[in-house]
């Protein structure tokens, strides 16, 4: 049994199963990166921070964080926005000037969600120079804008 106060390490989904804002089971610790210290380094120059050593699902776990009723949510997701716009162009510059070059060292320090903005642009450019050379006979909408479609229309639909 453990003693009122005990800090102990659970998975995210036990500890958004236990918080009860009402009877305060539990109350979670923020994760240093979501700390005003770190808020502070990312509002300087998010582009900078090695996101995928410090938590590589940093804006999914973040997000996730804003379920507990903490005091600094607001300034978590203001930060979490920030830093998603801030290396956003970079990294979508990167994938579309890269061609034939090492991105590797880029990529190592990105999180996963940046992980897959950055494939997604590198395929598009591929995609597109397959087709200004003939290689390609059509181009097609992507899986994203397509699944978007549909959702649009479902949405309608109710």
């Amino acid at each position: 049994s453990f003693m009122q106060g005990s800090k102990l390490e659970i998975p995210l989904w036990l500890a958004k199963g236990l918080h009860d804002s009402k009877r305060r089971i539990i109350s979670v610790e923020l994760p240093k990166i979501y700390k005003e210290a770190w808020r502070t380094v990312f509002s300087a120059d998010a582009s900078v921070v090695d996101l995928h050593k410090m938590g590589p699902y940093y804006y999914g776990f973040g997000s996730q964080l804003l379920n507990f009723d903490n005091l600094e949510n607001p300034e978590i997701a203001q930060t979490i926005l920030q830093t998603f716009i801030s290396r956003f162009r970079r990294i979508m510059d990167s994938s579309q000037n890269a061609y034939n070059e090492d991105t590797s060292v880029l990529v190592a320090r990105l999180d996963e969600l940046e992980r897959n903005l950055f494939q997604a642009g590198q395929k598009g450019l591929n995609d597109f120079q397959y087709w200004e050379k003939g290689q390609a006979s059509q181009i097609t909408a992507s899986s994203v804008v397509q699944n978007y479609g549909k959702r649009k229309f479902t949405d309608m639909d109710g």
